[in-house]
Order: structure tokens, then C-alpha cells, then sequence
């Protein structure tokens, strides 16, 4: 499972002109799922993100969690993430994990981010095409592998 968290001032994800979610100050997470990724990735990435320390103290240090500032989180599905670009300059996403491994993965990740924030956490549609906007904050943006997690 590999995450890229974006710290942003605001975001919003719309779908066919209608805005399916949008947050203020928080975290953008876009999200790629491979086909073997299990529940225990979900826990340690859940687990990562909800203790990443990279939102300002009032001393405008990065060293504060989004449950201290009461942050907003929005996910967005994103298999290019498992692009494998070794051979040639046409990427492969052979490595992403199918509809069928995907979905439920996914929705089990928004469901236990939302539990260890608190509140709901945004959505985009699994598979729509989305225009996805943002307001990077920093910029402050941190790259996730499951895969790497030593």
C-alpha cells in the first residue's frame, strides 16, 4: 500500500461537476492499493498517518498530529501510485490490486481512518474519474510504502 499525505489548507474531490467531498485544514491521502496488501498494512498506515507529526505548533514548528489541531482528512483512490516505470516510458500498473481487492481494502482504510480520527473522513469514488483540488500547505508532502516500513 503506498500513500502520498499532502498537508493542506483545503481540498476538495468532484466528480461529473458535482463536489463529492471537501475539507478544510488537514491531510490529502491519495491511496494505492496493490494486490497483496492486507489488513495489516491498513493498521500500520492508519496508525502512521493519524500520528504524523507535521502540522504547526503555535510556534509554527512541525510538531503536532492532526488529532491535536482537529484537522479534516480526505482519501483519494489512486492506483497510478503502483506504476512500475523500469521498462520503457508507457508505466505498468500490473502490481495494483484488482476492483475485487481494491474496493474492500479501500473502504476498510476510510473506515478505520475515520474511527481513529473521530469523525468522518472525505472520500473520492473508487474507480470515477475525479478532478481532485488542493491547496498544499508547506508545501508539506510525505510518501508511504507499507512495503518499507524499516
Amino acid at each position: 500500500m503506498r500513500a502520498v499525505i499532502q498537508r493542506v489548507s483545503h481540498a476538495s474531490v468532484t466528480i461529473e461537476g458535482q463536489k463529492k467531498s471537501q475539507i478544510g485544514a488537514g491531510f490529502l491521502v491519495l491511496l494505492g492499493i496493490e494486490q497483496t496488501d492486507t489488513q495489516e498494512d491498513i493498521d500500520w498506515l492508519v496508525r502512521k498517518i493519524i500520528g504524523l507529526r507535521i502540522l504547526d505548533d503555535e510556534n509554527g514548528v512541525m510538531n503536532k498530529d492532526i488529532l491535536e489541531t482537529g484537522g479534516d482528512i480526505i482519501v483519494v483512490s489512486q492506483f497510478t501510485l503502483m506504476a512500475s516505470y523500469k521498462k520503457g516510458n508507457r508505466p505498468s500498473w500490473i502490481r495494483a490490486a484488482g476492483h475485487e481487492v481494491a474496493v474492500p481494502l479501500y473502504n476498510s482504510f476510510v473506515e478505520q481512518l475515520s474511527k481513529a480520527l473521530g469523525k468522518p473522513v472525505g472520500t473520492g469514488e473508487f474507480g470515477a474519474d475525479m478532478k481532485v483540488e488542493l491547496l498544499n500547505d508547506g508545501p508539506v508532502t510525505i510518501c508511504m510504502d507499507t512495503k518499507n516500513k524499516e
